[in-house]
């Protein structure tokens, strides 16, 4: 897997996804958890074709800034790139759009896994 891979995804802000639904805030717009939710869901899905059988990644780390407010309506777009391959670490640059322009930004993380050593691994330690 190399730099360069592009992902994107999108949804339209509605009840289910604003800050007053997500418990993020009060109000009918957007909500930050669902702004990285489509992040993350744009920078996983990009990469899935290029593992092997068996494989997936888990987010480790989200470092955005939500610049701006999203109205109930209004269409989001979430557009990653992977900026950085270092073994099983990958280095995603997050983006997030609605009609009136940028809304978030930042840089991603995640870990390429075993997903079947990975579930494993996690019953085990809450068992």
């Amino acid at each position: 897997m190399e730099a360069g891979i592009k992902g994107k995804s999108t949804v339209i802000c509605d009840e289910n996804n604003c800050a007053a639904a997500m418990g993020s805030g009060a109000l009918k717009v957007f909500a930050t958890p669902s702004m990285v939710a489509l992040m993350e869901k744009a920078a996983w899905e990009s990469v899935q074709p290029f593992l092997e059988e068996g494989q997936g990644t888990v987010g480790t780390l989200m470092n955005v800034k939500h610049l701006a407010a999203t109205p109930l309506g209004d269409t989001v777009v979430a557009e990653t790139e992977l900026t950085e391959v270092d073994g099983r670490r990958l280095v995603f640059s997050v983006k997030a759009t609605d009609s009136a322009g940028v809304i978030g930004e930042g840089v991603h993380e995640r870990f390429i896994i075993g997903n079947e050593r990975f579930m494993e691994s996690v019953i085990k330690k809450h068992s």
